[in-house]
């Protein structure tokens, strides 16, 4: 059983910056891709940026130029750099990691979700 577990949201003016961080615990062996999701009022949940274990990166267009997503493979732990945050991007982040645990099984598992929102 895995947890993952975010923080780092919160309100913020346009124009502004947030980071968040999201933890992951429980039965891991490894990590392998990482990522940010959001989901605004009323829209589908969408991908935001993602990481490989071997530190590759995609992100949407949306954000591209914005947003750096990274991770420490030490702790287990991915996070999302935003700055220049528009109110386009306010909605619930949701981190997602997939891991193989010490039974050789894999798991897709979703943090409960942080709300950022993005107002003057």
């Amino acid at each position: 059983q895995v947890k993952l577990v975010e923080s780092g949201g919160g309100l913020v003016q346009p124009g502004g910056s947030l980071r968040l961080s999201c933890a992951a615990s429980g039965s891991i062996r490894s990590i392998n891709t990482m990522g940010w999701y959001r989901q605004a009022p009323g829209k589908e949940r969408e991908l935001v940026a993602a990481i490989s274990s071997g530190g590759i990166t995609n992100y949407a267009d949306s954000v591209k130029g914005r947003f750096t997503i990274s991770r420490d493979n030490a702790k287990n732990t991915v996070f999302l750099q935003m700055n220049n945050l528009k109110p386009e991007d306010t909605g619930v982040y949701y981190c997602n990691a997939g891991t193989t645990n010490w039974g050789g099984r894999s798991f897709a598992s979703w943090g409960q979700g942080t709300q950022v929102t993005v107002s003057s």
